[in-house]
């Protein structure tokens, strides 16, 4: 379980394909600490730790991983968003993320607005998912390559999210552009509301 708050955009040090797995290996700040078996949220996408040596360490994602998220296309230098587990004692800044990426999306826009960003992106509805609770509303929390954010402009099949400095610069965001591919996690809390509502309503 995560909150959506990043600690540190870790750099790619090494990809190594393996059928139809991909291993990453990232340098970071706290490889230190890190453990053998522990899950990392990585771009939003909850991953264990395999291997550590210096101040690199390795995860691994399989096939469906791959697919439905934008880990397949991360390059050596890429930076990668990076938060460790929730501690269960402790305020919970961003909302209840889960690490399970839903899908991906197109950024489509990059605004500049008086030392804020204004990002949107574009994603390929699905009108029986969407039902399910897969989409944004406005003011509701979305999880942009793991950070955790709040949806302005939503429509049908795009949102837009506003990005202060600090989450520019020490996020992988200033890293994105029009084209980039993104993941999205919708909030699990809507697609539970929505899952009740459609029992009820049977």
């Amino acid at each position: 379980m995560f909150s959506g708050i990043v600690e540190e955009a870790a750099v790619v040090v090494g990809l190594e394909q393996d059928k139809g797995n991909l291993h990453l290996t990232l340098e970071c700040s706290f490889t230190d600490e890190l453990k053998i078996d522990q899950s990392i949220a990585h771009n939003g996408v909850c991953l264990t730790v395999v291997k550590k040596e210096g101040k690199t360490y390795t995860v691994t994602a399989i096939k469906e991983t791959l697919e439905k998220s934008n880990l397949g296309l991360l390059k050596i230098g890429d930076k990668v968003n990076l938060e460790r587990s929730m501690i269960m004692n402790g305020r919970l800044d961003g909302h209840i993320v889960q690490g399970h990426v839903d899908q991906t999306a197109k950024c489509i826009e990059v605004k500049e607005a008086d030392g804020s960003w204004y990002y949107t992106f574009q994603y390929v509805i699905d009108k029986e998912k969407a039902a399910q609770g897969y989409m944004t509303v406005e003011k509701g929390s979305v999880t942009v390559n793991g950070v955790s954010l709040t949806v302005v402009n939503s429509k049908d099949d795009q949102f837009s999210v506003a990005i202060i400095p600090y989450t520019h610069e020490f996020t992988n965001f200033h890293q994105l552009e029009v084209g980039s591919t993104i993941n999205i996690e919708f909030d699990i809390l809507g697609k539970y509301i929505s899952r009740i509502m459609a029992i009820q309503n049977k």
